[in-house]
């Protein structure tokens, strides 16, 4: 299992997020802020199996809109994630 991490631009995020859980993926949003221009960024969390991280990365890159001069679509961390437990 991996978490990924994925920092988006403010003004991507509902379009990722939603077009995520259309693909079946469960994601959680966090607000956050840039550390460099102080610009608003959403941390995604998403939980995926190992085979299921390219078609993540893949709907990201499609989904976001066109970066501007200097800037990125989004940064993503991958980690591994030895185990997954929801409580309730």
């Amino acid at each position: 299992m991996k978490l990924l991490v994925v920092i988006v631009r403010d003004d991507d995020a509902v379009a990722v997020s939603d077009r995520l859980v259309e693909l079946g993926f469960r994601v959680t949003r966090i607000a956050s802020t840039g550390g460099f221009l102080r610009r608003g960024n959403v941390t995604l969390l998403i939980g995926v199996e190992q085979d299921e991280v390219q078609a993540v990365i893949e709907a990201i890159e499609a989904t976001c809109a066109p970066p501007a001069a200097g800037e990125h679509k989004a940064t993503l961390f991958v980690l591994p994630a030895e185990r997954f437990v929801q409580v309730g």
